[in-house]
């Protein structure tokens, strides 16, 4: 078991015994904590209600809007016989298709898209079912319910669901993502159990729709065949499996990780358990900055969309450095160097149980 910055620990309580002023220690420094998460959100709130309704959710929507205009361009450009310009469409199609199934799944996920309910469910659905041939209740719950509610927490949301033991760490790493598309779908096909029969039939429909609609294009504007138009699909679909899989481990994997009966206050968990990459401009606008350089700062407030995101992260970088409580950040070369030197430790082995001592 780990142990993290004595310095977090109860004066009062270090002989922990739980007696003397120990005992009348702990709520103070409970109440201390609370109001430290308190004092934060204040600050973000405050900086929300001063933005405009473009701030908040306009930019992230016009990226996604942007996304699908791209589209027709794409189409047509892979219909050309020249290479340069099927190569431009490719590519076109590959960024559009990362902008769609990842900054619009993941924002849908948290309702960042709008403030209603009803079109909060349905961008949720079109989305991640229609568009990321994923279930959506499944999807939420993954990654709202169980990733967010429980950072780092051994069992609930340590991220072990990306770790695959048995293949070596160049398959891992390097080659085993490009098959994300092919799995995606017969993951969510195994996730449907214990669904009601409209949402099993629901996302059944959803995802044939997206699947076939995309080939029917493909087959029909481009004029492309068959097993080239399936080629294409799976080109553009695991164009960015790479760093998305990268992302995902990077983040969270190697930092400090709870038990559930023993896990800190959120400021401390999510401080403690989250990690912030370094503004990328391909990254950061398709996958969306609360995936990439504002890590931290979704964890800690994941109603919020990439831009206000982006928006408050000085404001909590500043808070939390004052408070002199973490504030991690890596980058994205060394990351990777350090998973591929420590991938039995990192992704093979149990990970440690962190405890940060005098604060759970």
């Amino acid at each position: 078991m780990q142990n993290i910055s004595e310095e977090w620990r109860d004066p009062a309580s270090r002989d922990g015994e739980g007696h003397g002023d120990g005992a009348q220690g702990k709520p103070h420094a409970d109440a201390e904590r609370e109001t430290l998460m308190m004092e934060l959100t204040r600050l973000v709130q405050k900086s929300v209600r001063e933005s405009s309704w473009w701030e908040r959710r306009g930019i992230d929507c016009s990226i996604l809007t942007a996304a699908f205009i791209s589209l027709p361009a794409g189409f047509l450009l892979l219909g050309s016989s020249q290479p340069l310009y099927f190569l431009l469409g490719l590519l076109i199609m590959g960024i559009a298709h990362a902008v769609i199934t990842v900054k619009g799944t993941h924002l849908s996920s948290h309702g960042a898209l709008s403030e209603s309910p009803a079109w909060t469910d349905f961008w949720a659905v079109f989305f991640i079912e229609v568009c990321g041939s994923f279930s959506a209740r499944a999807g939420v719950h993954a990654h709202v319910k169980m990733h967010h509610a429980h950072t780092n927490v051994i069992g609930l949301g340590d991220s072990s669901t990306w770790k695959i033991p048995f293949l070596p760490r160049s398959i891992y790493l390097f080659i085993a993502p490009l098959a994300v598309p092919i799995i995606t779908p017969i993951v969510a096909i195994g996730q449907l159990k214990g669904q009601s029969p409209f949402q099993i039939v629901r996302t059944v429909l959803c995802v044939c729709l997206g699947f076939f609609s995309q080939y029917y294009l493909l087959r029909c504007v481009s004029g492309l065949s068959c097993s080239s138009a399936l080629v294409v699909m799976l080109l553009c679909r695991a164009m960015f499996s790479l760093p998305y899989i990268h992302v995902n481990i990077f983040q969270h994997i190697g930092l400090a990780m709870f038990s559930a009966s023993q896990r800190p206050k959120r400021i401390f968990q999510m401080t403690h358990g989250v990690l912030n990459l370094p503004r990328n401009p391909l990254l950061d606008w398709t996958f969306g900055h609360s995936l990439i350089s504002c890590h931290v700062e979704h964890h800690l407030f994941p109603f919020l969309s990439d831009n206000m995101c982006l928006k408050v992260k000085p404001i909590v970088s500043r808070y939390l450095k004052e408070k002199k409580l973490p504030y991690l950040e890596d980058g994205y070369v060394s990351r990777l160097r350090l998973f591929f030197h420590k991938y039995q430790e990192l992704m093979v082995f149990a990970p440690p149980i962190t405890e940060l001592v005098g604060i759970q």
